[in-house]
C-alpha cells in the first residue's frame, strides 16, 4: 500500500511542481512529513542536506532519499526501501517525461506568445512563495532547538539553538555573497553544508 501512496505522491508533486527542485521542497515537506508522516521534520531536513551534497538534481535526489527513509521508518529490509526510492524518484520524472513528449513541439512553436509568457510571469512568483514557506516550515524546534531550555530544559537545547541560529545567519550571508572594496565574497552550498557539519561535530 505504500508503494502505491509513494507513487501517487511522487507522481502529483512531479506534475505539479513548477520551479525546479527548489521549488518542489515545500511540495515534497507537506506531503512526506504533513500529510503522510513518513518521517519527522529533522529527517527531511537530512534528506534535503544530503541531496544538496550528491550529485544530481536536488528534487529527484530528494525524493529518491525520502522514498527510502519512508520505507525505512516503516522497519523494512534495505532491499525494500531501495525499491521505495525507485518507486519515488520514477514517479517525480514521470510526470515531467509526459508532458515534454506531449508539448515540447507546442511549447518551441509558442513560447514567444504573450499569453503563455503571462502564464510564466504569473508562476515565477508562485515558485518564490514555495520556496519560502519550505524555509518557514522548516524553522521549529527539530532543526533549531529549544532558545528556553535553559529555564528548565536540557541546556544542550539551548546551544543547539545558540549555534544553529549562528550558522542560519552565516550561511545566508556567505552563500548570498557580499562585498568587500573591489572583491566579492562568496561560498558555494556545498562548501557550506561541509562547513557546516564540521562545526556542529566539533560544537555540538
Amino acid at each position: 500500500m505504500i508503494f502505491l501512496q509513494l507513487f501517487i505522491t511522487f507522481f502529483k508533486i512531479g506534475l505539479f511542481g513548477f520551479g525546479g527542485g527548489y521549488g518542489m521542497l515545500s511540495l515534497i515537506q507537506q506531503d512526506v512529513v504533513v500529510n503522510h508522516p513518513w518521517m519527522s521534520s529533522a529527517d527531511f531536513t537530512d534528506i534535503v542536506a544530503i541531496s544538496q551534497m550528491t550529485p544530481g538534481p536536488v528534487g529527484i535526489n530528494c525524493a529518491t532519499y525520502a522514498g527510502y527513509t519512508a520505507l525505512q521508518n516503516t522497519g523494512a529490509d534495505p532491499w525494500v526501501c531501495f525499491l521505495g526510492s525507485l518507486a519515488a524518484t520514477f514517479s517525480l520524472v514521470l510526470p515531467s517525461l509526459i508532458l515534454m513528449l506531449l508539448i515540447s513541439r507546442f511549447f518551441m512553436k509558442y513560447a514567444n506568445h504573450p499569453k503563455v509568457r503571462s502564464i510564466f510571469d504569473g508562476l515565477r512568483p508562485v515558485v518564490v512563495g514555495l520556496l519560502l514557506s519550505a524555509t518557514l516550515m522548516l524553522m521549529n524546534g527539530e532543526n533549531f532547538g529549544n532558545p528556553f531550555a535553559d529555564f528548565g530544559g536540557d541546556p544542550l537545547q539551548a546551544k543547539q539553538f545558540a549555534v544553529a541560529v549562528a550558522l542560519f545567519v552565516i550561511s545566508f550571508v556567505l552563500t548570498k555573497g557580499f562585498s568587500v572594496g573591489h572583491h566579492k565574497i562568496k561560498v558555494s552550498p556545498i562548501k557550506m553544508i561541509v562547513l557546516a557539519a564540521i562545526i556542529g561535530a566539533v560544537l555540538l
